[in-house]
């Protein structure tokens, strides 16, 4: 695999490999692909939402320099 760079760890967020599973029983039927959310910073597929909704109140003027975000839930994203 490439060993990245990012100049921040947002850079990051939704770089994540594909990989193909080649031991399936009926592979013959399918190719099977799955994307390894664990790569990411957080180690979820929730850090794309939690960017998206980040940037989204940024967009909006909800968010602003020096503001605390508080991620409380524990499973989910609210």
């Amino acid at each position: 695999m490439t060993k990245l760079r990012a100049k921040s760890v947002l850079e990051l967020i939704a770089e994540t490999p594909h990989v193909r599973l080649n031991r399936l029983p009926g592979i013959d039927d399918a190719e099977v692909w799955v994307k390894c959310e664990f790569y990411n910073p957080g180690s979820s597929v929730k850090d794309r939402i939690c960017l998206a909704m980040i940037e989204a109140a940024e967009k909006k003027g909800d968010l602003k320099a020096g503001s605390v975000v508080i991620e409380p839930t524990s499973g989910n994203t609210g």
